[in-house]
């Protein structure tokens, strides 16, 4: 842990931490979208410091520093309110637009936007992938979500503007809504509002495969 000068902000420490870890190179070798990157240089276009986009978001400031700085990832429903806080899209905050009116992905094209841990450390709680990162304009945003078992079982539940779809491709999936709670196995699927306080995961001691499809509500 490097030392820490009286006139260090929060914001410039975490960055010193995760570039002596070399958390960040590790980020650029592996090809994941850069998507904190994305949310400091639209922060900056808006001239927000930290603390506003805090205000706005509900995020405390060091949380977004970690986002920032690629300590942590932002799970796809914080991306929806910091999109939203910045009046943008997560197209633009995931990057890759060409303009043009489709979008084709292969499967070795697929490039993981985020691994989303759980606060506390250990292993990432799940992984998605844009699939539709080249499309211009585009109200929807598709994802392939790989979600991991459940490690402690008092989940926070998030909730955004928008809608959601998420079909299960493999594995079973636990979800809560609010006060309900239900699983869906393999060719299940369900459709909500996203200010429904929400959380997903697998149900089992094994991945899940999920396609998520994600409205933003602009």
């Amino acid at each position: 842990m490097p030392d820490i000068t009286r006139d260090e902000s929060l914001d410039e420490l975490l960055s010193r931490v995760a570039e002596e870890s070399g958390e960040r190179a590790a980020d650029a070798a592996s090809g994941e979208v850069r998507v904190g990157d994305h949310i400091r240089q639209f922060r900056e276009a808006r001239g927000l410091t930290l603390q506003q986009l805090a205000e706005r978001t509900g995020f405390s400031a060091a949380l977004l520093t970690q986002f920032e700085n690629r300590m942590t990832s932002p799970p796809l429903g914080s991306l929806v309110k910091i999109a939203n806080a910045l009046d943008t899209s997560v197209s633009a905050l995931i990057g890759g637009e060409t303009g043009r009116e489709f979008s084709i992905v292969r499967k070795t094209d697929r490039r993981i936007v985020s691994r989303v841990g759980p606060k506390e450390g250990g292993r990432t709680a799940y992984t998605y992938e844009a699939l539709g990162a080249e499309k211009a304009d585009r109200k929807m945003e598709p994802f392939l979500v790989r979600l991991k078992p459940l490690a402690d079982r008092h989940v926070v539940r998030n909730s955004h503007e928008g809608e959601e779809f998420l079909y299960v491709l493999s594995g079973r999936v636990e979800i809560f809504l609010d006060d309900y709670a239900d699983v869906l196995a393999e060719g299940d699927c369900i459709y909500y509002n996203s200010k429904i306080p929400h959380h997903v995961h697998s149900a089992e001691d094994t991945e899940a495969v999920i396609l998520a499809v994600i409205y933003q509500g602009k």
